[in-house]
């Protein structure tokens, strides 16, 4: 028999990061951004299972707002449903097929345009700055709170985007955060499946790992996935997942790692574990 695990805290502090149980280093969150030297802006998104030419992003100044689209299909039979980030705590729900996420800076109008990259379940996103003699007012965040508002702090974390900071106590804690930008499917980096002959399908998010930096080992009757996520373009680190994601019957089971079938991709493994 196999079983899928309980996702609980670690520590007594908590999980590292409450975006995901798995990460246990670097930076925290599900977006993160910064100013770059030459007053453009980098931003950093996580949308695990997300193909490098599913998003499409644009400038919505009359809004002064960032729009990001995309959509994560079924990658296997046994996912739940396609996982559609439409961004409904950010703005009304416009699509059910793709993430509409809305993210407004009150100095949107001071950035002429943009350079994307998306890979592994990351989008990365430089706004460039219009450079002239304007000065610029400072930024207070790019976090969109519901229909827009600004938003301060993490009193709601149903409606915050909140950005990266290792050290930040919210970003901390024994609750996991649902993904905020998920409109339909699982917002949860975790999803699982007791198959009809004993066995289990497990999805985990790690976004941000190549499908090669995937670690699967069986070891006590457990099986683990680890991951290592580089740190690209302007990211502040990389960052570095491990945690088990299923028990099997016993911890004297022999399951060789070569009977486990895995499909990474996009930031995202899956597992199907036979049963034992």
């Amino acid at each position: 028999m196999v079983s899928p695990v309980a996702l609980v805290p670690q520590s007594s502090e908590g999980f590292y990061a409450i975006n995901n149980p798995f990460l246990v280093s670097g930076p925290k969150g599900f977006i993160e951004f910064m100013p770059l030297e030459n007053d453009d802006m980098y931003m950093r998104f996580d949308l695990p299972g997300v193909p490098n030419n599913g998003v499409n992003v644009y400038l919505d100044k009359p809004n002064r707002a960032v729009c990001i689209l995309g959509d994560a299909p079924k990658e296997h039979k046994y996912d739940a449903t396609l996982r559609s980030y439409d961004g409904t705590t950010l703005r009304p729900k416009l699509s059910i097929q793709g993430i509409n996420s809305k993210i407004v800076c009150k100095c949107i109008d001071f950035y002429s345009g943009f350079t994307s990259h998306v890979a592994d379940g990351v989008l990365r996103l430089v706004l460039t700055k219009i450079h002239n003699t304007t000065p610029r007012p400072p930024c207070i965040s790019f976090i969109g709170g519901h229909d827009g508002e600004d938003t301060h702090g993490y009193e709601s974390a149903a409606h915050v985007i909140p950005a990266s900071d290792p050290d930040d106590p919210n970003l901390t804690g024994p609750i996991l955060m649902p993904h905020p930008c998920v409109g339909q499917g699982s917002q949860m980096p975790y999803e699982s499946k007791v198959l009809q002959n004993g066995g289990l399908f497990v999805r985990v998010d790690m976004p941000g790992v190549p499908k090669e930096n995937f670690t699967v080992s069986v070891a006590d009757g457990r099986v683990k996935v680890t991951g290592e996520a580089p740190a690209l373009g302007h990211d502040s680190a990389g960052r570095f997942y491990s945690g088990d994601v299923a028990v099997l019957s016993s911890r004297a089971v022999d399951l060789p790692v070569r009977k486990i079938k895995t499909i990474a991709k996009n930031g995202v493994i899956r597992l199907i574990i036979p049963p034992v």
